[in-house]
């Protein structure tokens, strides 16, 4: 810290809650409230642009949740985070494991009082450095579970494709619907991808997303291209027997042989 006063930002999406936190923080010395946020898009905007010392940051919220906040800065910026949950005893235990602090929804001012104390001694004495590996051992661990629990279920669940992604550009923050994306190529360690007239770049790998995204709406007609089914307008006849994927704002795009089955296959009869 750069200064005395212990610099807070609070994020829950529940006014009471939020409004709890803010009466405790109130009541304890040396401490300055410099943010309250009531979602995680919210959240990323004032940790990049405030740079507080310590996160109460709870972990249960729509749209982007505790944890897509933290992935979204990165460990390696992430403040102090002190989680506050009302989640399953297997994240409470990876909590403990990476010793990163949490409070139990519904904890009292003893439970909250010691919680800050913790917070402020780990952030005097540990390393930005030492932070983040535990946080990026508690994003595996939970990524691991959540695979795990996925492989156990074992038939198709719809619910474990994205719904949204969450992009960058001109410095803000989007959400994008999955839906409303029409296709997506690789560049470079990225992925364009292409929503009407709007572009973005995410750092993603395309066997990964291709992993994420529901086969019954996307298809991988190229090594570097995947396409959403309803923006396929027609296929044009190409030369050497190849075909052209065109759009239905007239984007043409190769369809390589190796993934003509697959297409064949979605679209359910051959061409």
């Amino acid at each position: 810290m750069t200064t005395d006063l212990l610099r807070v930002l609070v994020v829950d999406d529940e006014p009471l809650a939020r409004r709890k936190v803010i009466r405790l923080l109130k009541d304890a010395t040396g401490v300055e409230i410099v943010g309250v946020c009531g979602s995680g898009v919210e959240a990323i905007e004032a940790i990049e642009r405030d740079a507080p010392d310590l996160v109460f940051l709870d972990v249960q919220m729509p749209e982007l949740d505790g944890f897509g906040v933290l992935e979204a800065v990165g460990p390696e910026r992430m403040p102090r985070v002190v989680f506050v949950t009302a989640f399953d005893q297997y994240a409470l235990k990876a909590f403990e494991v990476h010793a990163l602090d949490y409070l139990m929804k519904p904890y009292d001012r003893e439970r909250f009082e010691k919680a800050l104390l913790r917070a402020r001694a780990q952030i005097e004495r540990d390393s930005v450095a030492n932070q983040s590996q535990h946080l990026i051992a508690l994003l595996q661990t939970l990524t691991q579970e959540q695979q795990a629990r996925l492989d156990q279920n074992g038939a198709k669940n719809t619910n474990k494709f994205l719904e949204r992604l969450m992009v960058r550009s001109s410095g803000h923050i989007f959400f994008l619907k999955v839906p409303e994306i029409d296709w997506m190529e690789a560049a470079g360690n990225y992925i364009r991808i292409h929503s009407g007239r709007d572009s973005y770049l995410i750092r993603e790998t395309m066997n990964a997303m291709e992993e994420k995204l529901d086969p019954d709406q996307f298809v991988r007609i190229h090594r570097s291209t995947i396409v959403n089914l309803d923006c396929i307008e027609k296929m044009q006849l190409w030369f050497g027997g190849d075909y052209m994927v065109i759009l239905r704002d007239t984007t043409e795009l190769k369809l390589s042989r190796g993934y003509r089955e697959k297409l064949e296959d979605r679209l359910g009869k051959p061409f």
